[in-house]
């Protein structure tokens, strides 16, 4: 008995539900599934499925486009998968929502979730016809379906959501009778006219008001509201970019239900079915990705940071999807002034059609934020076009990955020699040419030499100082210095100031000619680099965005301006005494002065001409300018290669990357307010230098250890050299004892030869 009582209760269930179904117009022919769908349906499993029906419709966010936006707030791209931006009611206007009601669902607002009497009279017009004349779903109905689709993961998923079954038309049925129940007409309507497709990639009234008309949802008029309303039922069909007249015979239906109903006026009527559908040359793209920005390469590094940022998502996948429909803004550090000026540079110096490549990128010291990015070929995949980014590292797909960057490297070198307390006026016997093969090299972790490695100079040589060689590029003079301080301290420095390889994201290589350019550097990461000389010593990590709020104006967790004091302050006011020297009169940055600004600088030419840099900075402003071969294999700038469409014959640093550099950075710290760099103190000036102990004459042992106890670090020169001292014994040392050196330097002890 309980059986049948169960067995009648699922009966009646079944009845009732059907026939307020049928009745409401889920079932009847011509709306979505023909009464004939229902005779080979068992009542069992239709039981089965009212049954299993949710009672309750979970809504997921609909897709919003997300914005990217400079410093000064102005878009610089769009993101979306669906173009649409979400409005309340209260943004719509009244006509709008007249409109849709009218031709969508006339009796919106007097019935419940199923309007009884709209369906049956469809369902009599469409059996009539013969086919599918007038739809029978309510406006909730309408949105439940939207909110299935919108909620599909899968292809399967959308498939569910769309096909012709009676399982589909029951789902959405329970649904909408939960819609009515959770939210008012208003939000119901509102909700619907956020989500609905109007049409050429426009999704909700607000971004089919600006597609369409370049107005806003709030001001929409009766004609175009009118045209939208229409699009609803058909909005690839009825799309006016697709046929002008479709979509006027579309909109004039709409206006004349609108005047049947009493919703216009007569004179309304005439007046809107004279207007003009639209006028096609204001009909506004929204552009959608990076491609279509101002700012392509700028905008995909911004959104590999993105996509490195856990807060929006657990995964990449994630993420991506995240930031395509979550409507975020995200604010970025891009200075539009001073990438206009960074353009400016690359347009007077080169052309696009050019087989070298230029790029540079321009720093804030003090705060790591990248004001400016940008090289001489343009994004895209046609000739001389690309989709690689020259200025930044490989750590996504469109990072190129950077160059060998010279001599801009002995900037660390500098900086290191001070730290240990090398006075800058350090003076080292620099010939035109210098055997270094077999020397020894101090490594963090032990000693490296090249067998064959006679190094010379481009340049001037000559025993001069520390100053002076940086102002001449000496590299005669670096490479003894560096084997002074030791590799290991130049490459922590290099580190500590975010230099790394730019193709493997791995530390730089501690090799004998590390000073002259090693690895592969990015103009992003030397200019940053330098920034922190100019910031004194402060270094901070490069930042793009800068903010990140969701849809709500919630801020989104991301990093910030991060910083810390890399090197002391009295070793950056240091190391920018020796690099102003490079831009006085007479230095390899010497034509490249202008103004009144305090500047500093370095100029680096790789092996063979394959790339030539200038990276310097004034105390507000750092950037990097290269000028290189982009192909594999890379070659000599020199042959047939050109810039700004004519052949490059001497490739330097100062000559080819320097006018680059210069007239980037005074268009950028034009209308700036003029700082200056802060003395060296004096004890930077002349380093701490420790006595170095006699040893003349001792046995090579006694000598090393007489040094070491001393705090000194002790080579033996392999050579032997002429002296009055016996043979095998200490004939001088480098430095020499009467200079002094920094406690821990490095100091090569020569043997006499006993002649």
């Amino acid at each position: 008995m309980r059986t049948d009582r169960g067995g009648r209760s699922k009966t009646r269930a079944l009845v009732t539900f059907l026939a307020v179904s049928v009745m409401s117009g889920a079932l009847a022919a011509g709306l979505a599934v023909p009464f004939a769908g229902l005779a080979g349906v068992g009542s069992e499993k239709v039981v089965e499925t009212v049954q299993t029906l949710p009672r309750e419709l979970e809504i997921e966010p609909v897709a919003v486009r997300s914005r990217i936006l400079a410093a000064d707030g102005t878009v610089i791209a769009t993101l979306y998968e669906q173009n649409r931006l979400p409005v309340p009611l209260s943004y719509i206007s009244p006509i709008m929502r007249k409109a849709i009601v009218a031709i969508e669902d006339s009796r919106f607002y007097e019935h419940g979730a199923l309007d009884l009497k709209g369906t049956l009279r469809a369902m009599l017009r469409n059996q009539t016809a013969g086919d599918v004349q007038q739809g029978g779903s309510s406006i909730t109905q309408q949105y439940v379906k939207l909110s299935l689709v919108e909620k599909a993961k899968t292809a399967e998923e959308r498939h569910r959501a769309t096909a012709v079954t009676y399982e589909r038309k029951l789902t959405e049925l329970r649904y909408a009778i939960a819609v009515e129940s959770q939210y008012s007409k208003d939000e119901i309507l509102e909700r619907y006219l956020n989500v609905v497709n109007f049409g050429d990639g426009a999704y909700g009234v607000q971004a089919a008001a600006q597609h369409y008309f370049r107005t806003t949802a709030k001001n929409l008029t009766l004609p175009q509201a009118a045209l939208l309303a229409g699009l609803v039922k058909n909005p690839t069909g009825y799309d006016p970019t697709n046929s002008m007249a479709r979509a006027k015979a579309r909109r004039d239906v709409v206006i004349r239900r609108m005047l049947e109903l009493k919703v216009i006026s007569p004179h309304q009527a005439n007046v809107a079915l004279k207007t003009p559908v639209i006028d096609p040359d204001r009909v506004l793209k929204v552009p959608n990705g990076c491609a279509s920005s101002k700012y392509p390469f700028y905008c995909e590094y911004v959104v590999s940071k993105l996509l490195q940022n856990p807060a929006l998502g657990r995964t990449v996948k994630d993420r991506e999807h995240y930031l395509k429909t979550g409507g975020l803004t995200v604010t970025t550090s891009l200075d539009r002034r001073i990438q206009k000026a960074a353009q400016a540079s690359i347009d007077e110096h080169s052309k696009r059609t050019d087989s070298a490549v230029a790029a540079i990128t321009v720093v804030e010291p003090g705060t790591g934020l990248v004001k400016a990015m940008v090289q001489s070929r343009p994004y895209g995949r046609g000739s001389f076009q690309t989709a690689y980014n020259y200025n930044v590292e490989k750590s996504y797909p469109g990072g190129f990955g950077g160059f060998q960057n010279g001599s801009t490297m002995k900037a660390f070198t500098v900086a290191a020699a001070i730290s240990k307390g090398i006075p800058l006026d350090y003076r080292i016997n620099s010939p035109q040419q210098i055997n270094l093969s077999g020397k020894k090299f101090r490594t963090c972790t032990g000693w490296t030499r090249d067998p064959d490695y006679t190094p010379q100079n481009s340049t001037q040589g000559g025993n001069l100082t520390m100053v002076e060689a940086a102002r001449y590029s000496t590299n005669t003079y670096f490479l003894q210095l560096s084997q002074r301080v030791g590799l290991c301290a130049i490459a922590k420095t290099a580190q500590a100031l975010g230099m790394y390889n730019g193709q493997t994201l791995e530390p730089l290589d501690q090799v004998i000619s590390m000073t002259l350019g090693v690895g592969y550097v990015t103009p992003l990461m030397l200019s940053n680099a330098y920034a922190t000389f100019a910031a004194r010593g402060k270094y901070c990590k490069p930042l793009l965005v800068t903010a990140v709020l969701d849809k709500s104006r919630r801020p989104i967790k991301t990093p910030g301006i991060e910083c810390k004091q890399a090197l002391k302050p009295e070793v950056a006011d240091g190391v920018n005494r020796v690099l102003s020297a490079v831009m006085e009169p007479g230095g390899t940055g010497g034509r490249l002065n202008f103004g009144n600004w305090d500047l500093a600088g370095k100029t680096g030419t790789i092996q063979e001409n394959k790339a030539v840099w200038y990276a310097g900075y004034a105390p507000n402003l750092a950037a990097a300018a290269v000028v290189a071969d982009a192909n594999l294999p890379y070659t000599n700038l020199m042959y047939r290669h050109t810039l700004d469409g004519r052949d490059i014959s001497d490739p330097t640093g100062s000559g080819t990357a320097g006018p680059l550099w210069r007239t980037a950075m005074e268009g950028a710290l034009d209308g700036m307010s003029l700082r200056r760099f802060v003395a060296p103190r004096p004890t930077t000036a002349d380093g701490d230098r420790q006595e170095i102990p006699p040893i003349h004459g001792l046995n090579p042992d006694e000598a090393e250890d007489k040094l070491r106890q001393a705090g000194f670090d002790v080579v033996i020169a392999d050579d032997r050299v002429r002296s009055p001292e016996n043979e095998g014994t200490v004939a001088y040392t480098d430095p020499r004892a009467r200079e002094g050196a920094p406690e821990g330097s490095l100091i090569t002890v020569y043997l006499s030869d006993g002649d």
